[in-house]
């Protein structure tokens, strides 16, 4: 009686160096991390630059993951960030600034959606701002992280005019004060002053951020700074969401490039889906990525 060969002879047999060196079910469990690693390899060679992708609010973690993006960074390529943030810390945004800028020969910030208020302000300090028709940049006004909030982080503005309106509320009718006390228990007054401080150091810390491009010159970052002045939106806007798109942001005289098009671009959006189906039905995602590093959080 004879048997059918389970594998045919005809059949193709891969190379051992074909083949993961994970385990299979490693592997599998990882497979998006790997798909994404295939995609970040080709724009690096289409690019001949690093890059790095950062995907979170900007806080006091945000230098150490950095930092393991930038450990082996080459200071004599250049280094591009993809960022996605709704914003956060400023000072800690200038500080990644300053870690990339001190590891590579330009810095290139892609927006493939959003990097608003401290992404902004992070992105001033780069050589070149990439924006497509998707983008939006915004108003770099503080805003402070609140746990308890949702979304959690709040526009320092929007905190003080909280906080002073329900002070004149309880002024004019005192027995309104429980209900505004408990609408208000998760700010305190050291955080009512800290939005205070944040406010009134805020062109400081701008001028320190278009500072933070070590190839401009004091005579380029003041023309940029007065030129943003000019541009009320971006630093008195009258709200903390107004949108900051490819022409509104050029107009602010940042070294923004206009790539919608293009096998650069098209590398860009199709890593970028990646990580928008990875965060889709997250209330938050942390993730800091690169050819040799991963750390991808959601919630």
């Amino acid at each position: 009686m004879s048997c059918t060969p389970l594998v045919s002879k005809t059949s193709r047999v891969f190379p051992v160096s074909e083949l993961p060196t994970q385990s299979p079910l490693y592997h599998a469990e990882h497979s998006g991390r790997y798909e994404r690693w295939d995609l970040i390899r080709p724009y690096e060679e289409e690019t001949d630059a690093r890059l790095i992708v950062v995907i979170d609010i900007i806080g006091s973690w945000s230098i150490t993951y950095l930092e393991e993006l930038l450990f082996d960074a080459d200071p004599l390529k250049d280094i591009h960030l993809m960022l996605d943030t709704p914003g956060g810390d400023g000072e800690i945004a200038v500080r990644m600034t300053r870690s990339m800028q001190a590891r590579c020969k330009e810095l290139t910030v892609i927006v493939p959606d959003r990097a608003k208020s401290a992404g902004t302000l992070l992105a001033m300090g780069a050589h070149n701002i990439l924006m497509g028709y998707t983008s939006d940049l915004g108003p770099v006004d503080p805003q402070l992280y609140v746990r308890q909030a949702d979304p959690p982080l709040v526009a320092a503005k929007d905190l003080i005019y909280a906080i002073d309106r329900a002070l004149e509320q309880v002024y004019k009718q005192p027995d309104t004060y429980p209900l505004l006390a408990s609408l208000l228990s998760d700010v305190s007054y050291l955080r009512y002053q800290q939005a205070k401080s944040a406010i009134d150091r805020m062109d400081d810390l701008i001028y320190t951020a278009l500072a933070s491009n070590p190839d401009r010159t004091d005579e380029q970052v003041r023309a940029l700074f007065e030129g943003m002045e000019e541009k009320s939106i971006v630093m008195d806007p009258k709200v903390h969401s107004a949108i900051l798109g490819i022409k509104e942001a050029m107009a602010t005289g940042l070294p923004v490039q206009e790539a919608s098009s293009g096998k650069q671009w098209e590398l860009i959006w199709r890593l970028w889906t990646k990580y928008f189906n990875l965060m889709m039905g997250s209330k938050r995602a942390l993730i800091y990525e690169s050819r040799t590093a991963s750390r991808v959080l959601t919630e």
